[in-house]
């Protein structure tokens, strides 16, 4: 005769199984993507890309001075050369947001208007620490190829002219693409 098993057995391993199924199915892995992009930063003269829009009264606009907002509108390069091939824009609102003027916010959009993710755009938002060499902000949101994504990027200081006010800013990509 073969064991037979209680009613509140089978309902408890039911339940198990259930739970079991559910879990799997929340772990399935997003696909992990790392990109690598320029920045080609300008902050005065007639080819600006970078510019204070407004501040607090009496106080000099820089990104030392805390309610600095500036605009940004950088290319977004290949290679750390000027003369790489321009993939997009990175367009957005920089905010000093320390009183110290130690951290700024930024939302900054990257736009892809040419090369295999034209159409497409990346969302990006946090908090950068100014004086690192090295900054991690957020992904929080794409459209087209990057649709759902989300993740972290780095933006690294690679060089800075001050008399010309110019940098290259690697951006370091991580995406989970869903």
């Amino acid at each position: 005769m073969a064991p037979t098993f209680s009613t509140p057995i089978k309902i408890m391993s039911s339940i198990l199984l259930l739970i079991t199924i559910i879990i799997a199915k929340g772990q399935v892995p997003n696909q992990t993507s790392t990109l690598v992009f320029y920045l080609q930063d300008v902050g005065r003269g007639f080819n600006a890309t970078v510019m204070p829009v407004i501040g607090i009264n009496g106080r000099v606009w820089s990104y030392h001075s805390f309610g600095t907002i500036f605009v940004v509108d950088d290319p977004v390069m290949l290679s750390p050369s000027p003369f790489s091939t321009q993939i997009g824009r990175a367009q957005g609102v920089i905010t000093v947001t320390s009183l110290d003027g130690e951290n700024v916010n930024i939302v900054l959009s990257l736009v892809f208007n040419n090369g295999e993710y034209s159409g497409s755009t990346l969302e990006i938002q946090g908090t950068s620490r100014q004086r690192e060499n090295s900054r991690e902000l957020s992904v929080v949101s794409g459209t087209g190829r990057f649709r759902y994504a989300r993740g972290f990027v780095v933006f690294e200081t690679m060089s800075y002219d001050a008399p010309s006010d110019r940098s290259v800013i690697r951006l370091t990509i991580t995406l989970a693409i869903p």
